[in-house]
């Protein structure tokens, strides 16, 4: 048996509206080094984009790699294998492997070729190992793909889409001539599946408008025993198939994220199958406050943000608050008004949310920011015409039928 920890999207150096997130990325690194020691983790794999931008700060990969050591000095067992993600440097995040190798970790950024030009790969199929050193499992560790990065075809139509799908293909069928008998075929990647969910407000995701770079869910091999994934912030299985996930990102990215709970996930892998896959939640510590929790008019908002607390010596680090105001037309001064009162109260502002009603009715009508229009996904468009018409939050089982009706188009123009 073989026991692995799935985590991806640190985004390591990342600000929110502003503030630097240090103290919160330092407090999950500490609570992750805990887990590997109880959980007895033998491979921790982390499915990208481990710093927020292709150049990160000294600090950011400071903390980096001073938390790698950590978790290696005090499990001298753990394996370690990381791609990289569409936010990291695939060079700079290789750079130091030589001495990484050594602390028993890999690192795969590049899609290394063959003096023939043929994709290399050894390099993308990793052995796991078990505490005694016994090869327990296959690991198909592929980076965020760019175009060039996958397999040549010579079919005039070739998309993004299907080279991805090629690759993970050769690959797998390449990890089947390595494995034994018990052995079991694991992947990573830093992708979009088609079907994902994601975030209502959250650009760092940065998806192609539609969702045309959607990735199909056949692509991945139905032997593989885990699939850990990265680029989506929440936390998801996919398809219905337990062992396709992905852990989401360890930090909240938006504020749509208010109660949800993000988490890594624990997978025990016996023989060429997974056992067991259970997330484990990450426990929070800054708060996201909303105030109100739905849009109002000025005045019942500037009275809900006067009734927060005073800010004491005691208090921790602040929550982020977000400001949502209902106006019927543009107020200039409301922010100058928000931002007095909040300079003596417990939490950092990181926004103010216009929404705007219609004049002619009384009720208040479905109405998109400026954020929502930014990123425009088919199943939020269809909520947002749901809701204007029923006045009802759409159904997760329609949203859960429309999804799969997009999975299966995307599917059917691939073998277009």
């Amino acid at each position: 048996m073989i026991k692995i920890l799935h985590t991806a999207d640190w985004h390591l150096g990342q600000t929110f509206f502003g503030y630097d997130r240090e103290e919160e990325h330092e407090a999950f690194l500490i609570w992750l080094s805990e887990i590997l020691i109880q959980k007895e983790i033998d491979v921790l794999l982390v499915a990208g984009d481990i710093f927020d931008v292709a150049n990160p700060s000294a600090a950011a990969q400071y903390r980096f790699y001073y938390f790698l050591r950590q978790f290696i000095s005090r499990n001298p067992q753990l394996q370690i294998i990381i791609v990289a993600g569409n936010h990291d440097s695939a060079a700079r995040l290789e750079a130091p492997l030589p001495l990484l190798e050594e602390m028993n970790t890999h690192i795969v950024g590049i899609v290394e070729r063959k003096q023939d030009g043929s994709i290399d790969f050894d390099k993308l199929i990793l052995p796991l190992y078990d505490r005694n050193r016994n090869v327990q499992a296959w690991c198909m560790a592929v980076p965020f793909l760019r175009q060039g990065d996958y397999p040549p075809s010579e079919q005039e139509n070739d998309t993004y889409v299907m080279g991805v799908g090629r690759m993970y293909k050769q690959l797998y069928k390449y990890a089947v001539t390595k494995k034994n008998t018990g052995q079991a075929i694991l992947a990573m990647g830093h992708l979009h599946a088609c079907g994902a969910e994601l975030s209502a407000d959250d650009p760092s995701e940065r998806i192609i408008m539609g969702g045309l770079e959607s990735v199909s869910l056949d692509t991945f091999n139905e032997d593989l025993a885990y699939v850990a994934l990265g680029h989506i912030h929440r936390a998801q299985r996919l398809g219905g198939r337990e062992n396709i996930r992905y852990s989401g990102s360890p930090l909240p990215m938006s504020f749509s994220e208010l109660r949800y709970r993000h988490q890594v996930v624990y997978v025990e892998i016996e023989g060429e199958k997974a056992r067991k896959i259970e997330p484990i939640l990450i426990p929070r510590l800054v708060n996201l406050l909303a105030v109100p929790e739905k849009p109002c008019p000025p005045e019942e908002v500037i009275e809900a943000l006067e009734a927060l607390p005073e800010k004491t010596e005691k208090d921790g680090l602040p929550p982020f608050l977000e400001v949502r105001v209902l106006l019927l037309e543009p107020e200039p001064s409301f922010r100058h008004q928000v931002e007095k009162i909040v300079e003596n109260k417990p939490v950092r502002l990181t926004s103010i949310v216009p929404s705007y009603s219609h004049k002619e009715t009384e009720d208040v009508e479905f109405v998109s920011t400026y954020t929502d229009l930014q990123k425009i996904d088919p199943v939020n468009m269809l909520k947002q015409a749901f809701t204007r018409k029923y006045h009802l939050e759409m159904p997760d089982e329609l949203q859960r039928l429309f999804r799969k009706v997009i999975e299966e188009l995307n599917a059917k123009s691939e073998r277009l």
